[in-house]
């Protein structure tokens, strides 16, 4: 199956030239281009403009979206993708019952629950397991961290780590054992991106540790590693992490 440029614009809700654009910075290249200059798009063409208008959706740039897609396949980064949209569509829709449960409320004059009113809008849900594993004042500071955020300094954290999700997916896809040095690269690259959260360029690595321990219990957290074997693997490969950085 082929497309036009023109068709393929339609649909995406962008212009020809933007299109050409994409092809001029190296991020999306037609599949062919035939003897009149018209650019034709196929099937993996259009997975890859779906991940590059996912980024632009968050407002990434071109360079930042230039990165992203040479360090993980399309199907490795819209997997990753996929995730991050289911929960966000489940967290939404939460919040649709609870603004419905309230209108309705308000309107027939019945009682209102404030579990209900505010079902999808708790944004402290992880204060106590973090307060119960690194204490109080990690929780604080990790939370005026990210209230000092610009939304895009927000959305290029959140984007890393889909990065570094996405890498370790494709390692263990590849049958790379956990201790390599693609994999453990990764590791640095994740210490480094938990290291931020906590304000400290060097986390303790046994803590650092403990969170792949937490990845595995959890399935909320497994959840942005493919499952409880993704992140078994990713688990493996922080211990090795830690234990080189502290033997």
């Amino acid at each position: 199956m082929e497309w036009s440029i023109q068709r393929i614009a339609k649909l995406a809700g962008v212009s020809s030239r933007t299109l050409r654009h994409y092809d001029a910075v190296g991020i999306l290249a037609p599949a062919r281009t035939d003897a009149g200059g018209m650019r034709w798009y196929d099937e993996a063409s259009l997975a890859r403009l779906q991940r590059i208008l996912l980024l632009r959706g968050l407002g990434v740039g071109i360079p930042a979206i230039a990165e992203s897609l040479e360090r993980a396949s399309d199907e490795e980064a819209l997997s990753a993708h996929l995730a991050d949209l289911a929960r966000e569509a489940d967290r939404i829709q939460r919040q649709i019952r609870a603004v419905e449960q309230t209108l309705r409320a308000r309107e027939e004059g019945a009682a209102m629950t404030a579990e209900g009113a505010l079902d999808g809008f708790d944004q402290g849900q992880y204060e106590q397991e973090v307060t119960e594993r690194w204490g109080a004042d990690a929780w604080q500071r990790g939370q005026r961290w990210w209230k000092g955020m610009s939304d895009a300094d927000k959305r290029g954290f959140q984007q890393e780590h889909r990065d570094i999700a996405a890498g370790y997916a494709a390692a263990r896809e590849a049958g790379e054992p956990v201790d390599a040095e693609r994999v453990q690269a990764l590791a640095e690259r994740h210490y480094r991106w938990i290291g931020a959260g906590w304000q400290t360029a060097e986390p303790d690595p046994e803590m650092f540790a403990s969170m792949g321990d937490m990845y595995v219990a959890d399935p909320r957290f497994a959840a942005n590693y493919g499952g409880a074997d993704g992140a078994a693997y990713v688990r493996d490969a922080m211990r090795v992490f830690a234990d080189r950085r502290h033997p």
